[in-house]
């Protein structure tokens, strides 16, 4: 029979080699590529802190499977091509036991075959467009908010103050041409009344062309796809011409440019917001915290789409309860996830995103306003848009 100070100290070596063992585990291994330098390294950095961010809150909370994890990040030079060369590193040289999307729709095209060509799991974190999806992939899932919703939000809007017939516009960019088809597609299926998408060019400073289409069309709303200074242009046109649409959406307006450029007459412009800090979406206030605190500044887009994905990817992993290919497969494909970014959600056949819709917000007294959906909704939007002898200078 073992004598207590026996029984104490076989217990006290099970605990020390069983402690032993856990430290021993390898690192859960999670590759992903980022520009760290070239042309979209400052674009790219707030995805790569997001990431960081990631790891840092889970590996202080214990870790996934037992084990920490540790970010294998590569940087493409931001050359999209080089992609396919640096996700076979990653699979093949670093056996990263799972992947996380590079940054940007064009380093993606080149980074998901790979991922699919060795079945190995690849969270899109940051690749909007559906060309990604397009060729139905299995081991590829989006968690970016996709190109084709960044309509949805302002067509809800104009459903129910009962505005029927649009205008749609983009640059002849391929992102903004993307939103605006897939616009105007969900439109047509919703019985608005549109024409074909009035695409334009950089370089213009006037839209009275535009404006003299969307009368003759009797178009309630305008709805805009392209950069902050299209949109302060349009503005500018409008108010030069006397032309106030029931609605007016510009992708873009929320952004500080496009209030920079015209001032109070941004206000009650409505615009799509794929985030922002203060937006109330599940765990956003914990992310600017920890974001925050970590970089000493705001997180914007980017850092939450780096954010996201890893948040994404640690819930698969838990329900997958390892690291096996196929089980983690089947847990994204299946997997419904509020993030910072809104819903997580799939099409099980093409690892498409379709939960994730972006916000609608309007700008008031200078500020992005979330005024669409009612979840996020922090004031009612005000409209129709005031026509310009009805507006009063803010004090």
């Amino acid at each position: 029979m073992l004598s207590m100070t026996s029984w104490i100290t076989r217990a006290l070596f099970a605990f020390l080699a069983a402690a032993t063992a856990h430290a021993a585990d390898p690192p859960l291994v999670v590759g992903a590529v980022v520009s760290q330098s070239g042309a979209y390294a400052d674009l790219a950095q707030g995805y790569r802190k997001g990431l960081l961010v990631w790891q840092d809150e889970v590996n202080a909370g214990g870790g996934l499977l037992g084990r920490q994890i540790e970010l294998r990040l590569l940087d493409d030079g931001s050359e999209a091509t080089r992609n396919s060369a640096l996700y076979q590193e990653l699979i093949h040289g670093a056996k990263a036991d799972a992947l996380i999307g590079p940054f940007g729709t064009a380093a993606t095209l080149m980074a998901a075959p790979e991922a699919e060509n060795s079945r190995r799991v690849m969270v899109n974190g940051a690749g909007s467009s559906l060309a990604v999806h397009q060729r139905l992939p299995r081991y590829v899932f989006q968690s970016a908010v996709p190109y084709a919703s960044y309509g949805a939000g302002v067509l809800e809007i104009a459903r129910e103050q009962g505005y029927r017939s649009l205008f749609i516009l983009a640059r002849d960019d391929l992102s903004s041409q993307e939103m605006a088809e897939s616009t105007r597609e969900s439109a047509l299926k919703q019985g608005f009344t549109v024409g074909p998408v009035e695409t334009y060019g950089g370089g213009l400073d006037t839209y009275a062309p535009q404006v003299v289409k969307a009368i003759n069309a009797q178009a309630d709303a305008w709805i805009a796809f392209g950069p902050p200074r299209d949109a302060a242009d349009m503005v500018k046109t409008f108010k030069k011409v006397g032309y106030a649409p029931k609605l007016f959406f510009a992708r873009a307006a929320a952004e500080p440019k496009f209030i920079e450029l015209v001032g109070q007459d941004a206000e009650f412009s409505l615009a799509a917001a794929d985030y922002h800090p203060r937006l109330k979406t599940h765990g956003n206030d914990r992310f600017v915290k920890l974001y925050s605190e970590k970089w000493s500044t705001l997180p914007g887009a980017a850092a939450a789409e780096g954010y996201a994905a890893g948040t994404v990817l640690a819930e698969a992993l838990r329900r997958a309860g390892s690291a096996d290919q196929e089980k983690l497969r089947e847990a994204l494909a299946a997997l419904e996830l509020d993030t910072v970014l809104g819903r997580y959600k799939v099409d099980p056949k093409t690892g498409e995103q379709t939960g994730i819709k972006p916000a609608v917000v309007q700008i008031e007294r200078g500020r992005p306003l979330a005024v669409w959906p009612e979840a996020l909704q922090a004031a009612k939007p005000v409209l129709p848009y005031p026509q310009w002898n009805e507006r009063r200078v803010l004090r």
